[in-house]
């Protein structure tokens, strides 16, 4: 082969894990179950910017009347404190 000559370039093939990259884990397909996965999200993304859940009190109340107003609470038997 002459030191010109180009060697095609390999690449590995797509790992099994990499194609399902894509695909919800089990955790994301019970939160979405709920119908609240925006509020979850949102409540989730407050307390990784603040660092202090009593810094989403808006976004917590949110959630808890998506939660309420889905039936969640009689899907996992949740009680109010």
């Amino acid at each position: 082969m002459a030191s010109n000559d180009k060697v095609p370039e390999q690449r590995p093939a797509a790992s099994a894990a990499a194609q399902q990259d894509d695909e919800p884990d089990e955790w994301n397909k019970r939160i979405f179950s709920t119908g609240c996965a925006d509020e979850n999200a949102k409540l989730t993304d407050c307390y990784y910017e603040k660092k202090d859940w009593r810094l989403c009190k808006n976004e917590m109340e949110r959630f808890r009347q998506c939660w309420k107003l889905q039936g969640n609470d009689k899907r996992t038997d949740t009680k109010d404190a």
